[in-house]
């Protein structure tokens, strides 16, 4: 009897303390930069110890796994990285539904937007994202106009060419008369440099991260009630196998920093990063204009048809893409304030 209680407290002894996951986390912006430094590393650290140490997330930011930003959803997907943070507009037309959300004048800020999207998540997005297990769907706080030129009026617009990240702000671009040029945020410093774009549409949280205010001298926001043009929706997608794989308790943590447990901190957080931004632009001493309502108004109807046109480009069997539209837009004001 001795014999076999000391043999089973050795067996016992050589067995791990506690099954230890490790997660990949890969995505395309800079360490430093709101996306890590304010999200991902904080969910990561929360993850990490709701866990109790069971789950160990590594980063790998700036794309330093190899591939290019559009990628990433298929690397999630077949599992060469276990999480990624992305931008469905990246890839065009792959997640039609989801680009509803970034159309022209849905968005209204960042924490509205995000509770938003977790309805119009329930109500549409389930079969789009069937092969990942998503984390979060849901937007910065709205893309501003930087360039080298004033922009007050709508004939301002005429013969520009601005990036976007996505087609919701091709949209915007065309019914202005402007010329959309598509590009991942990270190419946007040598193309401004270089003078192959006049000017881009983001937020101003990422302006610093790639020094975008010293390339150039105007921020521009319309008036009203929608400040921005619109948004881009960012993905916090897992590897649908790894997360299914996973014992009961360490699903558990994951699904209590998922979706509606965190659309909010999320909103909130791409709300206050929006400050340094700003404050890195007016260290530069750019110049910020807000285009007057009447203005606005005009830009509004001018933009109105190139928004009907993509609705029908996004519609499907079963799917009334301009349906969808007006019920975001009444998801958004449910929760702006």
């Amino acid at each position: 009897m001795k014999k076999l209680v000391a043999a089973t407290a050795l067996a016992l002894l050589a067995l791990p303390a506690a099954a230890q996951v490790t997660l990949k986390m890969h995505h395309f912006v800079p360490p430093k930069a709101p996306p890590q430094a304010r999200f991902m590393a904080p969910w990561s650290q929360k993850v990490e110890k709701e866990s109790g140490g069971k789950i160990q997330i590594q980063i790998f930011p700036a794309m330093q796994l190899g591939g290019t930003p559009p990628q990433l959803v298929d690397q999630v997907r077949e599992g060469v990285v276990d999480i990624t943070f992305t931008l469905p507009g990246y890839t065009a037309d792959r997640f039609p539904r989801t680009e509803v959300f970034e159309v022209p004048f849905l968005h209204t800020n960042a924490a509205a937007t995000a509770q938003a999207m977790q309805d119009y998540y329930d109500k549409y997005l389930q079969e789009e994202y069937k092969d990942y297990h998503v984390i979060l769907l849901y937007t910065h706080d709205g893309a501003a106009i930087h360039d080298n030129k004033p922009i007050m009026k709508l004939e301002d617009f005429k013969g520009l060419k601005l990036r976007t990240a996505n087609r919701g702000g091709g949209v915007f671009l065309r019914g202005v008369g402007a010329t959309p040029v598509g590009s991942p945020v990270t190419e946007l410093a040598q193309m401004l440099s270089k003078g192959v774009i006049d000017g881009v549409l983001l937020p101003y949280e990422i302006i610093p991260a790639y020094k975008i205010q010293e390339l150039v001298k105007y921020h521009i926001d319309l008036a009203g009630k929608q400040p921005r043009i619109g948004t881009s929706v960012f993905a916090f997608l897992m590897n649908k196998k790894r997360y299914e794989g996973l014992p009961a308790d360490l699903k558990k943590v994951i699904d209590d920093n998922s979706r509606r447990h965190i659309a909010l901190w999320a909103g909130q957080t791409w709300q206050e990063v929006e400050l340094p931004g700003i404050n890195a632009a007016k260290a530069a001493g750019n110049t910020f204009m807000t285009i007057p309502e009447a203005e606005v108004a005009k830009i509004r109807t001018a933009v109105k048809p190139e928004i009907d046109k993509f609705l029908a480009e996004l519609s499907r069997p079963g799917f009334d893409a301009a349906a969808a539209y007006a019920d975001a837009q009444q998801m958004v004001a449910k929760y702006t304030k």
